[in-house]
């Protein structure tokens, strides 16, 4: 069982909103380079998230992160083989294009925000789950990838 009930999508919406907060009342002017950083970066976090998602489907296991205990297969091809965690990493890169689109330093410190609330109250939760279900094989993925990047 999981200590989060919140979906991961909801928490970045909630940073999202934090982080458009912060910058109407911290603007830093940037250059339009900035719209082609901010755009590439989440474009980038799509790129993540759709490739983790498709990487489940085509495994037939749940996507759903607050049941992982669902999980069909340890999922360790694709973008898995980057990252343990490449929805996340997606997100936080959408984030990331977010807080610079928002021309905010400080917004950008949101982001770190959700990298730390995601570890520790979705993805070690989620670890500890996929240890109980796959036990041995999980813990070599672990020893080979990175929890982020």
């Amino acid at each position: 069982m999981l200590n989060n009930k919140i979906p991961p999508v909801i928490v970045v919406l909630v940073f999202a909103g934090i982080m458009a907060l912060i910058a109407h009342y911290s603007v830093i002017d940037f250059t339009a380079f900035i719209a082609y950083l901010a755009a590439s970066l989440v474009i980038m976090g799509c790129a993540f998230c759709i490739a983790a998602v498709v990487s489940f489907k085509l495994a037939r296991t749940t996507v759903n992160p607050n049941k992982p205990e669902q999980a069909s297969k340890l999922v360790t091809s694709g973008v898995y083989k980057i990252s343990r965690n490449p929805m996340y990493v997606g997100f936080a890169f959408i984030l990331a294009g977010w807080g610079i689109w928002l021309s905010s330093l400080w917004a950008l410190l949101c982001v770190a925000g959700f990298i730390a609330y995601l570890t520790f109250f979705q993805i070690i939760p989620e670890e500890r789950a996929l240890s109980k279900l796959f036990g041995q094989e999980f813990t070599e993925y672990k020893n080979k990838v990175k929890r982020w990047l």
